[in-house]
């Protein structure tokens, strides 16, 4: 019954393994990444806090109030030197104590900028800058979408060569056991039947390192995506789907991101510029305090004038005027490194479309080529697949050699590899076409 028992739960437990593997299309696998990859939540939480650098920003043209409260206690008070004369003593110093023993104050403060140049230049560069994370969100999902692709191809193509391995291997095992029946009868040579030993023996240890490899891969494609690498995927059958399309339509790098990323940093570098320009102009600000003071022998707080202690309280109003005049040429720097900024924005704009314009060029020059290589290489696999066939035929009819049946398994596995790496090439290409006409969300949409 032990044994019963445990050999169920092992059954159970492979079973509900089993249940566990997630299909995974290249759309699920693209908003798996959107929703739970780090560098696409982090790009999200930089638009949330641009919100809370706006309303930092805009503080500063608030009003500004605050409360400032003391207690102190003077053990000895501080003696002044008074002539005699005021109290009709003539050519005598009297030292005079000032103040009282103890003084408590309560202070509120008011201020207000009326015209400072500075903040008002800050707030549009905040929402600025809300606009520059919300553009680099985008750009961190279709860098991200760009990765995932071309890993998701690259597990899909790992396992259709290693489906191939497996095919070739169990057509190597027939011959195998063919060329074994006949040399147990006495029709094959001994050493025939060790060189096809041999190839089942390299064949095996093939498949074994594809199978590694699809483990590396997927284990890549779920770091990627940020899934957990316990989940067991799966991909769907017929993923590379590929149609004979020339792109020749003109990229427009306007649509980039990556443009619009520059675009928004060049704006914002001119927020930069103008903001120490500011500098040159006068502030204004008005200032209110009400304030209210005990002082007196005694402990002040709760204590009346019977008490020896006075309270009394007092209030100022005034304007602010701040002429800047001269900074040691300290604000003319900042502004000439601010235009040596946006010189270096203006160039790299420059150096990106012309990028952007060669990745175009050569995703096209590719894809055109892939076409071309897909329907030959598709060609070569079949024309291999008829060859290996009689050949196979020849030789058990004593018409081959077995050289000629090895080399006749070499070249459908080599044309078969071949035909899958030029879908490959199509699909990567087809990505960069995609990523140059800036639709990359359409992966997911």
């Amino acid at each position: 019954m032990r044994r019963i028992f445990i050999t169920t739960l092992i059954a159970f437990a492979f079973s509900a393994q089993a249940q566990d593997v997630k299909e995974l299309t290249l759309k699920d696998a693209l908003t798996f990444a959107l929703e739970n990859k780090a560098d696409a939540k982090k790009a999200k939480l930089n638009v949330e806090n641009s919100n809370h650098q706006i309303a930092e920003v805009r503080a500063m043209a608030l009003p500004q109030l605050s409360i400032n409260a003391g207690l102190t206690y003077n053990p000895i008070l501080q003696q002044s030197a008074l002539p005699g004369e005021i109290i009709n003593r003539p050519g005598e110093v009297i030292m005079v104590p000032f103040g009282q023993k103890w003084n408590s104050n309560a202070v509120a403060t008011l201020t207000q900028n009326l015209f400072n140049q500075s903040v008002f230049t800050g707030l549009k560069a905040a929402k600025t800058t809300r606009d520059f994370y919300t553009i680099n969100q985008q750009l961190t999902e279709e860098q991200l979408i760009e990765k995932v692709s071309g890993s998701y191809y690259q597990v899909y193509v790992t396992k259709q060569q290693l489906a191939i391995a497996t095919n070739n291997l169990e057509s190597t095992k027939k011959v195998r056991d063919i060329i074994k029946g006949q040399f147990e009868n006495g029709l094959a040579k001994k050493i025939d039947l060790d060189r096809i030993s041999v190839k089942v023996s390299n064949l095996e240890a093939g498949r074994q390192q594809l199978t590694n490899a699809v483990q590396l891969q997927e284990n890549t494609l779920k770091f990627f995506i940020g899934m957990p690498m316990e989940q067991q995927i799966k991909l769907p059958e017929n993923t590379l789907e590929v149609t004979a399309e020339a792109f020749t339509d003109k990229v427009e790098s306007s649509k980039r991101t990556e443009m619009a990323l520059l675009k928004k940093q060049q704006q914002l570098l001119t927020f930069q510029k103008k903001a120490y320009q500011a500098e040159y102009y006068p502030t204004l600000s008005l200032s209110a305090n009400y304030g209210y003071q005990g002082l007196g022998k005694e402990f002040p707080w709760f204590a009346k004038p019977a008490d020896g202690v006075y309270w009394t309280d007092f209030s100022s109003v005034g304007l602010n005027l701040h002429i800047p005049v001269f900074s040691g040429f300290g604000t003319r720097s900042k502004v000439r490194q601010a235009e040596v900024s946006l010189k270096k924005v203006e160039e790299d704009i420059k150096d990106t479309e012309l990028a952007l314009n060669y990745g175009f060029e050569n995703a096209k020059t590719q894809i055109n080529n892939s076409i071309i290589n897909i329907k030959t290489q598709k060609e070569n696999a079949d024309l291999a697949k008829t060859v290996l066939e009689n050949t196979k035929n020849n030789y058990i009819n004593g018409l081959a050699s077995l050289t000629e049946l090895l080399d006749a398994e070499n070249a459908l596995s080599e044309a078969q590899n071949n035909y899958t790496t030029a879908q490959l090439e199509y699909k990567l290409a087809e990505i960069q076409i995609i990523k140059s006409k800036g639709e990359l969300k359409n992966l997911v949409n």
